[in-house]
């Protein structure tokens, strides 16, 4: 059994990322580790679409105040990045919800326009201690896909069994089969103890009626609210908690949140703080491990690599290699005056999904041409005209995006 690679070893191999000794906790995204970052925030952002969330953005530098409106700082000021500038203290922001906060309080809401769905993909950093940085597992700079629901307190049930079914969906197109924990109210919390008791009983009731199985972890909740967490095992048996679903009435009333309900007084709406991949960068380097670099064709950096077998075939491969550009496949043609073998090789350590070999026995032509196509793992799969290749490989990139 081939040894497994750890995911800064595989960065390096596959030219992903990397990290430098002039920012600690921080990744350096190469093209090709940036294409599956984007890829999997892009992947996110057309789920959501259909879900009406609305994306916004807010400063990643705001003063310390906020947070200690939103009750953030008494629990994690020793963990942020803080400076005073003209004689006022600020903060690089830790987390979003504040700032989505602010947002909704910009106009005046009625019951009719929740709920309302905020998806955020700030970047965030957090002060942790140089011992604890661990390639993309512990970092200082990090991007979380956040999103904040605000709802009436009749829409919890609805809104949390549509997030179950969104992480459950998400992680079919990684082959993850996630597992569900209630994690319930931590020894330091804020907030009244009737108003906890009335969130735990929402968000189990939404997991009795999901029909899911789950797990309670005792005093694991936010500081704000309880949550559910949503674990994941790799390939290597090893446990990984990614998502979180997280129920909070403590925020919305620290700053003062309100919609105008059917009875026309002000109330407080109730925030659902939602990650479906946690930190991205973790995520990543997770299923770097996972895959030990051969990620899903949707998820792959480079799709399809065309090789010419010498010379003489490299236009007739730049016009196959343009014609799979055409249909927003990722391909990298290998035109380099090396062997065939060695063009084989490189793509192979590079776990290209798919490999197009161009030589004499591949037929010229447009719309009938032949090609031949091999896999990374040595599967040679014959001759295919052009136009099946192209159906078959959209077919398994539209399967799981």
């Amino acid at each position: 059994m081939a040894q497994l690679k750890d995911h800064r070893e595989l960065g390096k191999v596959l030219d992903l990322f990397s990290f430098h000794e002039e920012a600690p906790g921080a990744i350096f995204w190469h093209h090709k580790g940036y294409v599956i970052y984007k890829t999997l925030i892009q992947s996110l952002r057309d789920r959501l679409l259909k879900e009406n969330y609305q994306e916004i953005s807010s400063p990643v530098m705001v003063k310390s105040q906020l947070f200690k409106q939103s009750g953030h700082w008494d629990f994690y000021h020793e963990n942020m990045f803080n400076l005073a500038i003209e004689k006022e203290s600020y903060s690089l922001k830790p987390m979003n919800c504040p700032g989505a906060a602010l947002i909704y309080s910009t106009k005046p809401k009625s019951y009719q326009d929740l709920p309302i769905r905020y998806s955020d993909f700030g970047v965030l950093h957090r002060n942790e201690l140089s011992g604890v940085l661990g390639g993309a597992f512990r970092v200082r700079q990090f991007t979380i896909d956040d999103a904040h629901h605000f709802v009436r307190p009749d829409q919890i049930q609805e809104e949390i069994k549509n997030l179950l079914l969104l992480v459950v969906d998400f992680y079919k197109s990684l082959n993850f089969k996630p597992e569900f924990y209630l994690s319930t109210k931590p020894e330091k919390a804020m907030g009244d103890v009737k108003l906890w008791e009335t969130a735990e009983k929402d968000l189990k009731k939404a997991l009795e009626e999901s029909g899911v199985k789950f797990g309670i972890k005792e005093k694991d909740g936010a500081f704000y609210g309880p949550k559910i967490d949503i674990h994941i095992k790799d390939s290597q048996d090893r446990d990984w908690q990614l998502a979180t679903i997280q129920l909070d009435f403590q925020i919305p009333e620290r700053m003062k949140l309100e919609y105008i309900d059917s009875d026309g007084r002000p109330k407080r709406p109730v925030i659902i703080h939602r990650a479906v991949l946690g930190s991205v960068e973790r995520f990543i380097g997770i299923l770097t491990e996972h895959y030990q670099g051969s990620f899903p064709l949707w998820l792959a950096p480079i799709q399809v690599a065309v090789l010419p077998v010498s010379e003489k075939h490299n236009d007739q491969s730049k016009h196959i290699a343009e014609e799979l550009k055409k249909h927003n496949i990722r391909v990298e043609l290998d035109d380099e005056n090396k062997t065939l073998g060695a063009k084989i090789r490189e793509s192979t350590l590079q776990k290209v999904p798919y490999m197009v070999i161009m030589g004499d026995k591949e037929l010229e032509g447009k719309d009938n041409m032949q090609i031949s196509i091999r896999t990374h793992e040595g599967k040679d799969l014959g001759l295919l005209p052009l136009t099946q290749f192209l159906k078959m490989v959209k077919e398994q990139i539209e399967q799981y995006a």
